[in-house]
């Protein structure tokens, strides 16, 4: 979850990419350059742990876009294949 985040902040599509599940992976994706991301806070965390196969995350991910501050609230379904977290989807609150 944090690798995501920083390479949302940092503008790491390739990451990103790398990092979604390939169900559910967009072709491409374009970050908005004009959204700053400034903090990540992990509000609860279910399962995602050494010997899970798939977890859970809710987040609130603090940005400034056109001067103004926004949070993004949202659950996000992780699983794990071959070793490696990848994004699956995510409920947006």
């Amino acid at each position: 979850m944090r690798s995501r985040y920083t390479a949302f902040a940092q503008g790491d599509v390739a990451h990103l990419l790398r990092s979604w599940h390939p169900s559910t992976r967009p072709a491409g994706l374009e970050l908005d350059p004009g959204v700053r991301w400034l903090r990540l806070d992990i509000l609860a965390r279910e399962r995602g742990g050494p010997f899970d196969t798939d977890g859970f995350v809710e987040f609130e991910a603090i940005h400034r876009e056109d001067g103004r501050r926004g949070v993004l609230h949202e659950r996000s379904r992780f699983v794990r294949e071959d070793g490696r977290w990848l994004y699956v989807d995510g409920l947006v609150r």
